[in-house]
């Protein structure tokens, strides 16, 4: 086995065009084997090779490695210049901040893209040291900035980073922002001649941005415990300062998991939605007779919730639960003049309910924050189902873990105070609204097979069902009481499927009657969605096979 010509020289460019001395070393160390026949070197080059970073998530993201499918300074570099040819192709210029998380390259990657945007003539102002992700969004709106940068790669592994674009509204860069973006980028030099410049200046919002959060609470009631994870992230220290200063003083950290560390060594995966990821939070929560745990991802824009059972047993909420009770919350507070909130087509349709309880408008959108908080005029309030809300969207036009917590922690006292708690809103909400059971299911498949599961969906579309198609790649079925969605994931090769079932609840005595036959119908659902899915996805694997686990 040998290197092609083609690759060996394209893998020697990007060397001799590398800024970088440690990214440099590295490729030649790979390039050095795969020359001499290594059969995983020669893989490894074609993976590192195979082509740049695609904006996706409002940016780039993947594995820190050298290359120009990893995350490394020469593909920062070129990527920022990209951003800021693309920022000023009107001829103007102005304020971009510049923020990063702990992860690995984070601090290399920050400096690199604030040297880029410097020399590229924009007024650069970078925060200081390593911040939560809504710190950033804050900033750009704060600041009256044209964009912003952040290097995270949320609850990603621990060998990836990213970088994430925020637009002058303080929201997510969207579509066809990052495709003019790529063309940018594609035309930009080589990482070693993009010009840079030294000329940052460091701006600190945190006790804006404190304050902001510090008007969040709607009730006097602070007699609260609250136990907290920050998962090895950069949440810990704001969340804890945010809590205080609205007067919830009563906090416990997972000790484990209270500084920064990029490893994330205590967790397999760093993500909250991920089984044990929670498991030291909810030991401690037992522990010290916390009333509400709260757990962040670690560039805390996603917060998750975990309740006490009334046998004493801890679980942490779904999405949906905590999307429906901090939607209600807000609501129910008033003081809004024609309010709209939003979820998404696969998140919880409860939200609709209980927007019309109260007069308020309700749209749904396709997945992801870009598109939550560009739903419309009067936004008050948006969530999707992982993990992801925005509370207060005139501040913070993304999801924020920190400020979700206070408001979360501001409900939970009042709840406490009135004999009440999280658990018995749910209940309350499922009578008035009914029991919306949601599940989400995902089979791994490679592009190329999860397209043609969608292409022959589009062709022969499942009797029985009304279709809706709200993005090419977006299947929505409709029927009953019931709701199937069909997507790829945005960030794994996997077709995933979001389930609902909503059973009404005719009087508050029905509701456990209600609850198990929604269980039931949920149940069924998932039978249907295999049946569904299956003959797109045997002919696309070329094999029978199950086409969801646990169907």
């Amino acid at each position: 086995m040998s290197v092609a010509p083609a690759l060996r020289d394209a893998a020697m460019r990007w060397i001799a065009d590398d800024p970088d001395a440690a990214t440099r070393a590295e490729l030649q160390q790979v390039l050095a084997r795969a020359m001499v026949g290594d059969a995983d070197a020669i893989r490894d080059l074609s993976d590192r090779m195979s082509g740049p970073l695609r904006f996706g998530t409002a940016g780039l993201r993947g594995p820190v490695r050298a290359g120009p499918s990893g995350m490394n300074v020469a593909v920062v570099r070129r990527a920022t210049a990209g951003l800021a040819g693309w920022l000023a192709r009107d001829g103007a210029r102005g304020t971009v901040v510049v923020g990063r998380d702990a992860r690995h390259g984070s601090a290399a990657f920050a400096e690199a893209a604030a040297q880029v945007l410097a020399g590229a003539g924009f007024d650069v102002r970078g925060l200081p040291g390593a911040l939560p992700t809504p710190v950033l969004a804050f900033a750009v709106r704060e600041l009256g900035a044209v964009a912003g940068v952040q290097i995270t790669a949320s609850h990603n592994p621990p060998a990836d980073n990213g970088y994430k674009v925020y637009l002058a509204d303080g929201a997510q860069l969207a579509p066809p922002g990052d495709a003019e973006i790529e063309a940018w980028i594609a035309a930009a030099p080589a990482a070693g001649a993009v010009p840079t410049a030294a000329t940052v200046s460091t701006v600190d919002v945190t006790e804006s941005y404190l304050d902001r959060v510090a008007r969040l609470p709607r009730g006097a009631a602070r007699t609260l415990r609250i136990a907290l994870t920050p998962l090895h992230g950069v949440g810990g220290a704001v969340a804890v300062h945010a809590l205080t200063r609205t007067g919830f003083t009563d906090v416990h950290v997972v000790g484990a998991q209270a500084a920064p560390d990029p490893d994330f060594p205590t967790v397999a995966f760093p993500n909250p939605e991920e089984p044990g990821a929670t498991d030291a939070l909810l030991a401690l929560a037992a522990e010290v007779g916390a009333d509400l745990a709260v757990a962040l991802d670690p560039d805390a824009d996603r917060c998750a919730l975990g309740v006490a059972a009334p046998d004493g047993s801890w679980r942490m909420l779904t999405g949906d639960e905590t999307g429906v009770l901090l939607g209600d919350h807000l609501l129910r507070s008033g003081g809004y003049d024609d309010p709209l909130v939003a979820t998404t087509v696969v998140s919880s349709s409860m939200l609709r309910s209980v927007a019309a309880q109260y007069g308020a408008r309700y749209t749904e959108t396709l997945t992801g924050f870009k598109w939550i908080v560009r739903g419309g005029p009067g936004l008050v309030y948006g969530y999707e189902e992982a993990l992801g809300y925005c509370v207060d969207p005139d501040a913070v036009r993304d999801k924020d873990g920190i400020a979700a917590a206070v408001l979360a922690a501001d409900l939970a006292a009042g709840l406490r105070a009135a004999g009440s708690g999280l658990l018995g809103r749910l209940d309350e909400l499922a009578v008035a609204h009914g029991v919306h059971r949601t599940e989400g299911l995902s089979l791994r498949l490679e592009p190329a097979a999860r397209d043609a599961v969608l292409e022959r969906l589009r062709a022969t579309p499942p009797p029985g069902w009304d279709v809706e198609w709200p993005a090419p790649d977006v299947l929505v079925l409709r029927g009953a009481g019931r709701r199937v969605v069909i997507r790829p994931s945005g960030t794994e090769p996997k077709l995933k499927a979001y389930l609902e079932v909503v059973e009404p609840v005719p009087d508050p005595a029905a509701l456990p009657a209600a609850r198990a036959a929604a269980e039931e119908r949920l149940e069924r659902l998932r039978r249907s969605c295999a049946e569904i899915v299956a003959p797109a996805a045997i002919s696309a694997h070329g094999r029978e096979s199950p086409p969801w686990p646990g169907c």
